[in-house]
Order: C-alpha cells, then structure tokens, then sequence
C-alpha cells in the first residue's frame, strides 16, 4: 500500500510539473532578422535567392528563413539555406535534410561526419553528405544550432530542445545548411568531390562566426 501511495503521489507531482510548464508562456528571444546576414562575407561574395513559397514555409513550419549564393575565386559556388523557428512547441519542428534530399530525388552515396575548427579555437561536428541525381552531385554541410550550441544528430537534438524547454523555457532552433556542386568535367571525380568540400568548408568556416547574432545563445 505504502508503495501504491507513492507512486500515485509521484504521478500527481509530475502531472502537476508538466501542467505548471505548459502553462507557462514560452521565451522568444531577441534576435536580428535573417535577412541582416551580410551579403560579403570575407572572400565570398553573395547574392539573394528566390524565398521559398508560402506554402513551402507553411510546410515546414519557419519563423524566418534565407536562400542565399555565395561565390569566391578558384573555388566553387555555394548554397546556404538557413531556418530558423523561434518555437517548436506547437507541433512545428526541424525537418530533416535526409528525408528531404531524397524526396527531391537526390540519393545520398555518402554519408558521414566531419569536424571544422572555427573561429576562437572551438571546433564543430557537423552532418557531411554526397548526393548524386544522374551525373550531377552536391556536397551538403548542415547542423542544428539552438541556444549557442552546434549539434549534428538529429536525436540529440529533440533531446536538448526538451532539456532546454525545461531548463530556460525555450525551444527556439535552426537548421543550417551549406551545399557546393561537385564540378563536372574539370577535374577527377575525387578531386572534383574535394573542391566541393573544400568550398562548404571554408564558408562555413567564415560564416559561423556571425551566426549568434542570428541564431540566439
């Protein structure tokens, strides 16, 4: 009886945590808009992309986002997409790129981790993806970013998204995605896939520097 008695107590204790947490008003925090990202940022030079549709941003459920195209000498183009959600409470939460390149009819050859040093001495773990559709293939880079930290996984992003929601109440993220073409009949194929690395690399490298202003710690 007297174990019955305390989990039955147990059960109204976290019944009424989790009442008192939905109930409080979530933290949106203060953040510049995307759309402030420089389009010069060191070498690279960039320009702006058609946004997505209304029912593009409906679908996946941003707070804000950028399509952006960034070029620098003697090395290839890149692409860089990022989405931000000031919130994933409601139902809304960050859509995988490996459910979505596939879908777009990209299939991804290769697929692994890799680890950039960034400005300040840190270094970065982030998602490394070859995808190919017929003879053409991208190089993609993308991670999570949410209150000043970069996570690669995607299960361990629910995870600190639910530690963060109980901790500082927020639940704000984003999805950032870098991806360079592999260049086509100029090099060998594995030098041709290495210039694309390259190039996602060092972008992400000059880019990751001002994202805090974007994408709140």
């Amino acid at each position: 009886m007297k174990i019955r008695v305390a989990i039955l107590s147990l059960v109204m204790l976290v019944t009424a945590a989790t009442i008192a947490y939905a109930s409080r008003p979530e933290i949106i925090p203060l953040r510049q808009a995307l759309n402030g990202l420089p389009l010069q940022i060191a070498d690279w030079e960039g320009m702006r992309m058609p946004d997505s549709s209304q029912k593009v941003v409906d679908l996946l459920g941003v707070s804000d986002h950028i399509n952006r195209r960034y070029s620098r000498t003697n090395l290839p183009p890149v692409s860089l997409y990022i989405g931000y959600f000031e919130s994933q409470k409601t139902g809304k939460s960050i859509h995988s790129p490996k459910n979505c390149l596939p879908g777009a009819g990209w299939l991804p050859v290769r697929n692994d981790r890799i680890s950039i040093p960034v400005t300040g001495g840190d270094i970065i773990d982030v998602n490394r993806i070859t995808i190919r559709k017929g003879t053409a293939g991208q190089v993609v880079l993308y991670w999570y970013q949410s209150q000043g930290r970069v996570i690669a996984s995607e299960y361990m992003g629910k995870v600190h998204m639910v530690l963060g929601a109980m901790r500082t109440n927020r639940t704000d993220a984003a999805l950032v995605r870098v991806i360079s073409s592999i260049p086509a009949n100029v090099l060998s194929e594995a030098e041709a896939e290495e210039a694309a690395e390259r190039a996602v690399v060092e972008f992400t490298q000059a880019l990751f520097p001002l994202l805090s202003g974007y994408i709140p710690d």
